[in-house]
């Protein structure tokens, strides 16, 4: 993938205090993986996670790094400004970037782009209503790849006490996908399913954000990926759908034709056409493995 983080489907998340998962969770299939240095980690072992994401990072090969992200602490928490130095680094060695959890200002963006240096990517954590708030702000800073979705955050800031189902939380997911698009952004990452023992929950959690405009989700678990990728895949049906779709405007010469009694159009073959670059997307991720 010539842009990891723009094109990931699954970022799975790692304790930075356990670096010897890192290999494990890179060749688990996830797209991409999330060192973690917030919430994963307790305060008394803030400074032993940064030095042990370090050593993790030098012992991996430049492609492994392209795919690592670290999920740094919020500003305003006592450790935001030793991770920004951390994170530098670890940049320089060529991790592909940094989750910003909380995220609420453009300003506070600015500040993680600066230490990281040009070449890092950021994903913002919408996490509050804040933050909701500005979102146009946070999808169109600088070095922002994608936006992401803190739906357990949120609700606690709301004082939301959402169903199994989360049709609470439409509207605000629906925000996320909207900013994106008006900034011109990959589309955002939805939030982790907290459930690693219920793959039918998954796989609704998954096809729920796929519908909803989403190009992906944050895991906690091995397990989640394959059943997410099966969300998010198009299967044989699907392509070869939309091929014919494809190949029906191309033999009309554009405009409008009809296929299997319904009308084909540009927006017709349009969402052919992401079907078919999800579908790329896939085989190479495959290819890669």
């Amino acid at each position: 993938m010539t842009d990891p983080v723009r094109n990931a489907c699954s970022f799975l998340f790692v304790p930075a205090t356990q670096p010897e998962r890192l290999p494990k969770a890179l060749a688990s299939g996830a797209d991409m993986v999330i060192a973690d240095w917030e919430d994963a980690v307790a305060p008394a072992d803030k400074e032993r996670a940064r030095g042990a994401l370090a050593e993790a990072v030098a012992a991996l090969e430049g492609a492994a790094r392209a795919r690592l992200l670290v999920r740094i602490n919020s500003e305003g928490s006592p450790w935001f400004a030793a991770d920004l130095q951390a994170l530098a680094q670890l940049a320089a060695q060529g991790l592909a970037g940094a989750v910003v959890p909380k995220a609420e200002s453009a300003q506070t963006l600015q500040a993680v782009a600066q230490a990281a240096g040009s070449r890092a990517t950021l994903v913002p954590l919408v996490e509050s209503v804040a933050g909701l708030a500005a979102a146009d702000a946070l999808a169109a800073a600088p070095q922002v790849a994608r936006l992401a979705f803190g739906h357990l955050d949120f609700q606690v800031d709301a004082g939301m006490a959402c169903g199994d189902t989360e049709e609470e939380l439409l509207p605000v997911r629906m925000g996320l996908v909207f900013a994106s698009r008006r900034a011109g952004l990959a589309a955002p990452i939805d939030g982790v399913t907290v459930d690693t023992r219920n793959p039918e929950r998954m796989a609704r959690d998954a096809e729920r954000a796929r519908r909803m405009g989403f190009g992906g989700k944050l895991c906690i678990h091995p397990a989640q990926v394959p059943v997410l990728h099966a969300a998010f895949d198009p299967d044989e049906a699907a392509v070869a759908h939309a091929l014919r779709v494809q190949q029906a405007l191309q033999q009309a010469g554009g405009g409008v034709c009809v296929l299997d009694g319904r009308m084909v159009d540009a927006p017709v073959l349009a969402q052919a056409q992401q079907t078919l670059q999800r579908h790329a997307r896939a085989q190479q991720r495959l290819a890669s493995l």
